[in-house]
Order: structure tokens, then sequence, then C-alpha cells
């Protein structure tokens, strides 16, 4: 599904060249469950950048369902991103005056989806995540917890086979870090591919495989 072939991504900064990632070799299947650790500064963010079409390496071969993608322009990355990728982020990224209903309901909008079908995805979303009950309100009347759910939803309501995750708990408690952590297993156990970014340990020995970066390399 991914398959990453000598991938480098060179950053200028000031007058020096930064190899945030070094010959990256790395594949993952189908339905896997991996998690992205390493210290600050190691090249985690940036791989899912890469991984999530977010950013270009400097040189490497990506492919992704057997297409490469490095050779692709803007409009495609953003079709092949949409058709196959979701995301969640540790800040959540949701519309602050917008519902529930409505934030989860925009990556439809933009894909051009039928009204009525997006009210029907929408509502079911909204169950799987356990928060019919809060579909009217807005993130300033939802606990960090609820939020999060929300965004999990609005990853997910387009289908993608692949669910990246930047510290999907870094601003929750645990118990709430616990239920999200929780439903994203969920998602991967109906076959939805999973890759975490975290730098909290025991969550990252719940996946099948830990992917350790030092110094833009796998290691």
């Amino acid at each position: 599904m991914i398959e990453l072939e000598n991938i480098h991504r060179t950053f200028q900064v000031g007058g020096q060249s930064v190899h945030a990632l070094n010959n990256i070799n790395l594949t993952i299947k189908k339905g896997e469950y991996v998690s992205i650790m390493g210290p600050s500064g190691s090249g985690k963010s940036t791989l899912l950048n890469v991984i999530a079409l977010l950013d270009q390496p400097s040189s490497g071969i990506y492919s992704l369902n057997n297409q490469i993608v490095t050779q692709l322009d803007d409009n495609q990355l953003a079709q092949v991103r949409r058709e196959n990728i979701g995301f969640v982020f540790q800040f959540f990224h949701l519309i602050a005056r917008y519902s529930a209903a409505e934030n989860i309901e925009i990556p439809m909008i933009l894909a051009g989806v039928p009204i009525q079908e997006r009210k029907q995805r929408v509502a079911d979303a909204l169950l799987a995540v356990d928060l019919q009950q809060r579909a009217t309100h807005r993130p300033d009347q939802l606990s960090g917890g609820q939020i999060q759910r929300v965004a999990i939803a609005r990853a997910m309501i387009m289908q993608p086979q692949i669910l990246l995750a930047d510290e999907p708990t870094g601003n929750l408690d645990s118990k709430s870090g616990e239920g999200i952590i929780e439903l994203l297993e969920n998602l991967n156990q109906k076959q939805t591919t999973l890759v975490m970014i975290t730098h909290d340990e025991t969550l990252g020995s719940r996946a099948q495989r830990i992917i350790r970066l030092i110094d833009g390399k796998i290691v």
C-alpha cells in the first residue's frame, strides 16, 4: 500500500542544508497498525507529511497503491489525498463557528457529495463516535475528548483506506486519550491502515510495528 524507496527530504536553513529525512526505505501494508517514534527533530512529522502527500520528498520514490505519487502535480496529489487518506491532528483543527455535524460534513462538501447522502453519512459517523447527542454543539461546547472524536469522524467521513494520526492524544487527559486510542484501534480492526506519531512509549507499543527515527534515519 505505502512504499517509500530511498526517500530524502532536505531543507535550507540559512546557508545550511538540513536532512530531515535521510534515505528512508519503508513499506506499510494494507490494514497495518504502525507507530512512528523518535525524539524531537528526528523527522517524524516530516515523514508523516510525506506519507500524507502534504510535502514532496527532495528525492526518492513514493508509491501509494502501486501508483508513483512523486510524479503527480498539486491537483492530482489533492485528489489522491482526498480519496485515500484521513488525518487526525493533536490540535483538532475544527472550525470554531461550525457545529460538530457541520465540521464532519466539510470534506464531503468539498468532494461534491450530494446533500442527502452527506446528511446520512454524518448521522452514521456521529453514531459511530457516540456523539449523536452533540451534533449541533460547537467545539467550545464540547470536551477535549469529544472534539477529538469529531475530528476522527471528519477524518473517516470519506472512507479513506489510510488514517494518519499525529499525537492524537497529546492534548487529552488519560481517560479521554484511552477512549480515542480504542476508537482508532477499532477502525484499524476494520482494515483501516493506521499510522500514528507519538512520544508516548506505552501508546506506541500498542501498535503492531514501531518505526523509530533518529536524525532522519530509521534505526
